[in-house]
């Protein structure tokens, strides 16, 4: 079967990861980057196409399938509705876009030119994430009371120096860049979010980040559970760990490890998770490093939606969804601080 051909834009530190794997799955054909040069390198190490203009790109490059949206955050629904005018598929970067009206309009765009939109959430192919979400799916946790939501990571003035990052407009905030992953799962796992309540506060970042280092959140959920999330980007020295505790009437379950990738408790009525496969390693940028790197699983997904018509595993709806639990999050912080 033919290998479906994609391209890139944004050619920064998240689309080497990109480019790896789509060399593996698939053919990428062409790369964009406004500074030429990060283009050239790339595609230079991929035997593909460079550009400076996403437009010369997308009017040119005819044979590909899948433009790949690894630009930044506040510019991800204007890339991702250009690609998708033009009659390609999507695969958007974390988060799907800073507000829930742009997400809005690129799910628009995508229906009007019925074109695939994926939306990444690699965390919930980890091995104990992907166990625990069928366990509760099976009920084996019974009715679900709570859940902790912990995400204490470190990100020194260096990660924000010569950056996009740190500036509302086009990061967002510390939720978005950092840790919209993490609401993913408390969305997936256990529902949507009717209330928030949060504080939040710049400690440690003044001058260096025009929002939030820390947070304090409070929420309560359609289906009647309550939760919390403590986060912060102050965790002296490196990244402590990034935690979920789920509490029910049968059981209670800890996945722990900096990134979500161990089991770290279960006491679970007539039930034990047990020979859970390895997880892959933290995305490593140097000095720093994000969430698990499971977009090889992200690529299989979707090379096996569009060759075999298989069940998408993260769709654009809830790529918005955690946009909206966000926005609600801010709004909050905003009246109480």
């Amino acid at each position: 079967m033919k290998k479906i051909s994609f391209a890139i834009i944004g050619c920064g530190r998240i689309a080497q990861r990109h480019a790896e794997h789509i060399s593996n799955f698939g053919k990428l054909k062409a790369v964009c980057d406004i500074e030429l040069e990060k283009a050239e390198a790339l595609g230079k190490d991929h035997n593909a196409k460079p550009y400076k203009d996403i437009d010369d790109l997308l009017s040119n490059e005819k044979d590909v399938e899948v433009v790949s949206i690894c630009s930044p955050n506040g510019l991800h629904a204007e890339h991702s509705i250009k690609a998708l005018n033009a009659g390609f598929h999507v695969l958007c970067e974390k988060p799907m876009a800073i507000n829930v009206h742009d997400c809005g309009q690129m799910i628009q765009a995508a229906e009007k030119n019925n074109r695939r939109l994926f939306a990444i959430k690699q965390n919930r192919f980890n091995p104990p994430v992907a166990a625990v979400k069928e366990a509760i799916d099976d009920g084996k946790f019974g009715k679900i009371y709570s859940i902790q939501l912990s995400c204490f990571w470190n990100r020194n003035e260096d990660y924000y120096a010569n950056s996009w990052k740190g500036s509302k407009d086009i990061d967002g905030g510390t939720l978005f860049t950092q840790f919209s992953h993490f609401i993913d799962l408390v969305y997936w796992m256990i529902g949507d979010v009717k209330r928030a309540n949060a504080l939040t506060r710049n400690f440690h970042h003044k001058g260096i980040i025009e929002f939030e280092d820390t947070g304090v959140i409070s929420l309560e959920f359609f289906n009647g559970v309550i939760g919390t999330i403590n986060y912060t980007v102050n965790s002296y020295g490196g990244n402590m760990e990034g935690s979920l505790t789920i509490f029910g009437e049968k059981g209670t379950v800890k996945i722990g490890g900096q990134y979500l990738n161990e089991l770290e408790y279960q006491n679970i009525e007539n039930f034990k998770f047990e020979n859970l496969p390895e997880g892959n390693t933290a995305n490593n940028y140097g000095h720093y490093q994000g969430s698990m790197s499971n977009h090889d699983e992200v690529y299989k997904n979707v090379i096996d939606v569009l060759q075999n018509g298989s069940s998408i595993s993260t769709n654009s709806f809830e790529g918005l969804k955690t946009v909206e639990i966000i926005d609600k999050i801010y709004q909050s912080a905003k009246e109480n601080n």
